[in-house]
């Protein structure tokens, strides 16, 4: 597997993790006290706030995120571009996810646009080698 296929795998694990950020934050505490609901994860999560919600919200993006990148980098390297390249790219997309979720959960609106916009590029810098 190259380190785009590992990059894929990374992007996708990462709103389950973020998501997993709201929900241990609730460890310990009884459904009634807040506490995370498996049995109605969604209805849980809309009753979250600050941070936590922030949490939920970066995961669905997350997931938004995916269908383009993954297409990116398969088509990519389907069309036999530079690997060394589409690597970088695609670490870098992480990379960028990463941060994205930390400037989320911090709250910082316009520098979580301008990160998410860098992620982007990034997906559409490994398209165009397609």
């Amino acid at each position: 597997m190259t380190i785009a296929n590992w990059c894929v795998v990374a992007a996708c694990v990462l709103p389950v993790l973020t998501a997993g950020l709201a929900k241990g934050s609730t460890a310990g505490k009884s459904r009634k006290e807040g506490g995370y609901d498996n049995r109605d994860p969604r209805g849980w999560a809309s009753h979250l706030s600050g941070w936590q919600a922030r949490a939920i919200a970066a995961q669905y993006n997350g997931f938004e995120a995916l269908p383009l990148f993954i297409a990116a980098v398969v088509l990519a390297q389907q069309a036999h571009a530079d690997q060394g390249r589409i690597d970088t790219l695609a670490m870098a997309f992480v990379a960028i996810r990463v941060v994205y979720v930390a400037v989320y959960l911090l709250n910082q609106g316009t520098l979580r646009s301008l990160v998410w916009f860098a992620g982007l590029a990034a997906s559409l810098a490994i398209m165009a080698m397609a």
